[in-house]
């Protein structure tokens, strides 16, 4: 019996498991636009939201917004956080209250072609100078 279970397995050698992905890489499957995926990523993908309908439905939403991102679809906000709010996803559900808090805003931001990203780096350029400045003072009057 040992020796016809071993040529059993000899005869048909298992894959060895794949490693589980981190949660990093979930996460960049997720938000990646699907056509940068290789084909074993969107496999794997679509394996893991099979598994998980509260993610396969995160998934659905994260890419809803996505596109209203990239086309610039600011008017369809509202409809998109309505179809959120329909669904048990908490943590989405904290998103969608924190967008909610200055709607007009993001409204804008995700309607108008400009920027204002090249602003907000000189700012931060600022503040760090500015915070590196008072540290500086700090040190030389506490002595």
């Amino acid at each position: 019996m040992k020796k016809y279970v071993h040529r059993l397995r000899d005869a048909s050698p298992l894959d060895p498991p794949r490693k589980a992905p981190s949660v990093r890489e979930v996460t960049g499957w997720l938000t990646r636009h699907p056509d940068r995926h290789t084909d074993d990523q969107a496999q794997r993908l679509k394996e893991i939201l099979a598994r998980c309908p509260a993610l396969d439905c995160t998934a659905y939403h994260v890419r809803a917004f996505a596109e209203l991102m990239n086309d610039r679809q600011g008017w369809g906000l509202g409809q998109w956080m309505a179809k959120v709010k329909g669904d048990d996803l908490p943590a989405l559900h904290t998103f969608v209250t924190g967008l909610r808090q200055d709607l007009e805003a993001v409204v804008a931001g995700l309607s108008l072609s400009y920027s204002s990203g090249a602003v907000e780096g000189h700012n931060n350029k600022i503040i760090l100078w500015n915070q590196r400045c008072q540290a500086v003072c700090l040190c030389i009057t506490s002595r």
